[in-house]
C-alpha cells in the first residue's frame, strides 16, 4: 500500500474561509526524503514551497560533532526559523507546502536530545516554554500533514546516498531513535489529518507516474475535507 490516510480521534478541524489557501506540511525521519518530495509535489501542485535551511545552518556541523554542546542553539536556531516560515505562510494565505514541521522540532528533536541526556533540564524547559506559551498562539496549523514513513533500511540508504559527511558520521542508534520516535508521534498527532506514504514504495524520481498518483490523493483530501473529517 502506497499510502494511507489518518485522523485522530481528538482532531478538531480548523475554521476555514472559502478564499483560504491550502497549508501541507511534510515530516518525517532525517533523510526520508521531504524536501525531494517538497520540490515534486509543490511543483506538480502549483504550490508555493518552502525548505528546511541546511545550507548555511550556522550550528548544524557544530551539532553533528558534539550534540550535548551545541543541542540547544541548533533547536533554538530551528525552531525561529520555522516559525518565521509559519508566520509567512500565514500572512500570504496562498496554497504552500512546508518542508518539515515545527511540530518534529519540539515533539521529536528537542525531546530526543533532552531524554538522552544531550539537552539539559534546564535548557529543555526553556525551550518547551518559548514553544508553547509564545509560538503556539500564533501557529498556523495545517490542512494536511504528510508523513513519510518507511524501513530504517530505506532511511539509512537514503541517508547515505545524498552523501552528507557529517551525517554519516552519526552512530546508527541515532536514526534508529528518531526512527522509533516518529513511529510514536504521528499514531498522537491530532493537529490536522495525516496522510503516511510508505516511502519503502514510494520514489518520485524512480517512478515518475506516482507523482500524478499522490497529487490526485491529496487534491481528493483538500477538495473533500469537511467529508473527510466528519467521517
Amino acid at each position: 500500500m502506497l499510502t494511507k490516510l489518518i485522523v485522530h480521534d481528538e482532531y478538531v478541524p480548523k475554521n476555514r474561509k472559502p478564499n483560504d489557501g491550502y497549508f501541507i506540511t511534510i515530516s518525517g525521519n532525517v533523510g526520508a526524503g521531504k524536501s525531494t518530495f517538497t520540490n515534486i509535489i509543490g511543483n506538480a501542485l502549483k504550490f508555493n514551497t518552502s525548505y528546511e535551511k541546511v545550507v548555511g545552518n550556522p550550528y548544524l556541523e557544530d551539532f553533528y560533532a558534539d550534540q550535548a554542546r551545541w543541542s540547544f542553539h541548533l533547536q533554538l536556531y530551528f525552531l525561529s526559523q520555522r516559525f518565521q516560515d509559519q508566520k509567512r505562510i500565514g500572512e500570504l494565505n496562498e496554497n504552500h507546502i512546508q518542508d518539515r514541521s515545527i511540530y518534529e522540532d519540539v515533539e521529536i528533536f528537542a525531546k530526543s536530545l533532552y531524554e538522552t541526556e544531550k539537552m539539559s533540564q534546564r535548557d529543555f524547559d526553556t525551550y518547551s516554554e518559548l514553544f508553547h506559551c509564545m509560538m503556539t498562539p500564533y501557529l498556523v496549523k495545517p490542512d494536511l500533514m504528510i508523513y513519510l514513513d518507511g524501513s530504517i533500511e530505506t532511511i539509512l540508504s537514503r541517508i547515505n546516498q545524498r552523501g552528507r559527511e557529517m551525517e554519516k558520521k552519526i552512530p546508527t542508534e541515532y536514526w534508529l531513535g528518531l526512527h522509533n520516535r516518529y513511529k510514536e508521534w504521528i499514531s498522537n498527532y491530532k493537529e490536522s489529518p495525516v496522510l503516511v506514504v510508505n516511502i519503502d514504495q514510494v520514489d518520485l524520481i524512480e517512478h515518475p507516474h506516482q507523482i500524478e498518483v499522490l497529487t490526485t490523493e491529496i487534491n481528493n483530501i483538500l477538495n473533500n475535507y469537511q467529508n473527510i473529517v466528519a467521517g
